[in-house]
């Protein structure tokens, strides 16, 4: 090139850089800009009607533990606990739901350590919601975390304080005066609340979709299901069910949800992209929790009144499998290989290990007074069962 060129070349090249530099700060792109976000959690502004698609992120692949082990207890937490349920984030958190005998949430590693008790006192007034002078308390019952793992929406039993009546009854007509609860949402890094979604009345259940969008929580005394756009934090559709709703299964495409209404024989199926609702019936008496295979295939059920646990065709709803094991199973949990499911037996204080494909018992372990709730921990093959007595045990698969 002529030396001559070389000037022209250099300051063509350095008004493009500048060019660039100006239209990256014009488009946001500086590591300062923020955005004005509200109280509640939500950008300023958000509409509490539309969707706003969440940021992509990345995700690890984590190892899928062997659940063919024998179960053998390793630890037993005790201490100011009363769980109703325990559950795993997979990515070594554990949540427990004192309910309204504790009013706390009590968060642990994924050896049983005590990272944090957050106390379930929230001041709504924060949140815009009116009619609550000073802070109220929560009744915690169950978690569900989203899953990008950030937060844990948590479902109330009841709300105690100024602006709210007596708390919910697990006997409630289908007319009644039950003041209707809340969901909290929980920074999982900061360990807090950090947002509320009106719901129903004596919310159980809670699950949230695998991509995201939608939080679902079943109303026990209202008879219906909430459907919360996680997005916009904030119910976007009731539907009736009938009696008693209680657990909760989404399918891993997020398009369908089996809800199981404890105060019937029977199964919804929802629809999640038009909310329409189609019924799997006489599955059996009280059923009550709800867990898919991975893959979705396999649906499975634990049946209160009969003392059963029942396998299903989600599709076709045909009962394949339907076996006893202890007296009113409750909640269950399956392994993230799809091979062991565990299912807690409330009366009889123990742990039913059955194999996935055809039910057949494999294992039964002795368990604190009252176990009512279990979480398998994909990171470690743990199984952790809730007793309410007021102890939390791990057990490994050796």
């Amino acid at each position: 090139m002529p030396r001559r060129s070389r000037p022209l070349l250099l300051a063509l090249l350095g008004s493009l850089a500048i060019l660039g530099v100006l239209a990256w700060f014009g488009a946001g792109g500086s590591d300062g800009a923020t955005s004005a976000v509200s109280t509640n959690g939500k950008p300023a502004g958000t509409s509490t009607t539309t969707s706003t698609a969440p940021p992509t992120t990345t995700t690890t692949t984590v190892p899928i533990p062997s659940s063919a082990g024998a179960m053998s207890l390793t630890r037993t937490i005790t201490g100011d606990i009363s769980p109703k349920s325990v559950v795993a984030s997979g990515r070594g958190l554990v949540f427990a739901q004192n309910m309204m005998y504790r009013h706390t949430i009590t968060v642990y590693d994924r050896n049983g350590d005590l990272v944090k008790t957050i106390p379930d006192t929230v001041n709504l007034a924060d949140y815009g919601i009116p009619g609550h002078p000073t802070p109220v308390k929560g009744a915690p019952v169950e978690a569900a975390f989203t899953p990008d793992g950030k937060n844990a929406y948590i479902s109330n039993y009841s709300m105690y304080g100024a602006g709210f009546g007596p708390e919910g009854n697990d006997n409630c007509p289908a007319t009644n005066s039950y003041d209707s609860s809340f969901l909290y949402r929980v920074d999982t890094a900061k360990l807090a609340v950090n947002g509320v979604v009106a719901v129903g009345k004596v919310p159980k259940y809670v699950a949230v979709t695998p991509d995201g969008h939608y939080v679902l929580a079943t109303n026990w005394c209202s008879y219906d299901l909430s459907i919360v756009d996680a997005y916009a934090n904030h119910e976007i559709k009731r539907i009736p069910l009938g009696p008693y709703p209680r657990g909760i299964a989404i399918t891993p495409d997020s398009k369908t949800a089996y809800i199981a209404v404890m105060g019937t024989h029977d199964i919804a199926r929802i629809d999640l992209t038009t909310f329409g609702v189609s019924w799997i019936r006489g599955v059996g008496g009280g059923p009550r929790h709800l867990v898919l295979s991975p893959d979705g295939s396999s649906l499975y059920v634990t049946l209160n009144a009969e003392g059963k646990v029942a396998k299903l065709d989600p599709v076709s709803g045909v009962v394949q499998y339907k076996v006893s094991t202890g007296t009113q199973p409750r909640s269950m949990a399956i392994s993230a290989d799809g091979q062991s499911l565990y299912v807690v037996n409330y009366e009889s204080s123990d742990v039913s290990k059955l194999a996935a494909s055809d039910l057949h018992l494999v294992q039964t372990v002795r368990t604190g007074y009252h176990p009512i709730g279990i979480t398998y921990d994909r990171t470690t093959g743990a199984v952790w069962v809730a007793n309410y007595g007021g102890s939390i045990m791990i057990f490994a698969s050796s």
